[in-house]
């Protein structure tokens, strides 16, 4: 989904960032209920929840009491230095000003990215262009295949030698295989050319069912001799179940083009 985190600044700290955050709120909601007050300013009901939801990145109302007396501590002590008479002089000097202002501008453009967010309309026609857009991209077979992973070319030659001596393939990766599938055989779930190496998904897709390598296939985790178990056609995700990812890049793009938008319009 579009990240609304996109448009925010490296943050110099999560208290900072959240800091901005609670003084935004104080501008608008200056009316909520005061829970402490300090040095003539206070702190409201709603700056506490607004804390504890963006500290925990979840509803108020399901955290713990635990983390809500925490952090309430805690809001209380950023709040306390925050209201301090030199706080004020801080907030003067170039680089601590300019670091406000970032979080400032900051908070505010995520919160118009959301606005522009609702007002996005995506159909059902644009929804299944793209989904058949991505069924043509999709690779077109599965494999199951069991190796044996050693560390040397010499082993790997070794291996194949047994093997075409009779010596059975599942024996030797528990016997050999140095990877975490040797315990099972060697054996791998199915899988798409993708989820692997090339030189390995290249040597898989080479074979026939139920034939080994003859060759030492070279990676970065050492040298394999494979056996393609089986292969089978690929079946693309269901449309409901890739509906979300959809979704959410349509409007990722719809939010692009709006921005460049705005952008050509602010330049004029």
């Amino acid at each position: 989904m579009f990240s609304k985190r996109s448009f925010g600044v490296a943050k110099a700290s999560k208290t900072s960032a959240l800091v901005a955050a609670i003084v935004m709120a104080a501008m608008s909601l200056a009316q909520a209920e005061a829970v402490i007050t300090f040095n003539g300013q206070s702190i409201d009901s709603t700056l506490v929840d607004a804390y504890i939801s963006g500290r925990l990145q979840k509803p108020v109302d399901q955290a713990t009491p635990q983390e809500v007396e925490a952090l309430t501590t805690e809001l209380t002590d950023v709040f306390l230095l925050s209201t301090l008479d030199m706080a004020e002089d801080i907030a003067k000097e170039p680089a601590v000003a300019a670091q406000l202002e970032l979080q400032r501008i900051g908070i505010l453009a995520r919160a118009v990215v959301g606005r522009l967010a609702e007002d996005i309309e995506i159909s059902e026609e644009e929804i299944l262009k793209v989904y058949e857009e991505q069924i043509k991209l999709a690779p077109g077979q599965q494999y199951k295949a069991r190796h044996i992973l050693v560390e040397t070319q010499s082993e790997a030659i070794e291996i194949i030698e047994l093997l075409i001596g009779g010596a059975d393939f599942i024996e030797l990766a528990k016997e050999r295989s140095t990877g975490p599938s040797g315990a099972n055989g060697g054996e791998l779930d199915w899988f798409v050319a993708g989820q692997m190496v090339k030189p390995f998904s290249d040597a898989v897709a080479r074979l026939e069912d139920g034939r080994y390598t003859t060759d030492p296939v070279q990676t970065n985790f050492g040298w394999h001799v494979i056996l393609r178990e089986d292969s089978r056609a690929a079946e693309p995700p269901p449309l409901e179940g890739a509906r979300e990812n959809i979704v959410a890049n349509i409007q990722s793009e719809k939010l692009r083009v709006k921005i460049e938008e705005l952008k050509a319009e602010a330049s004029q």
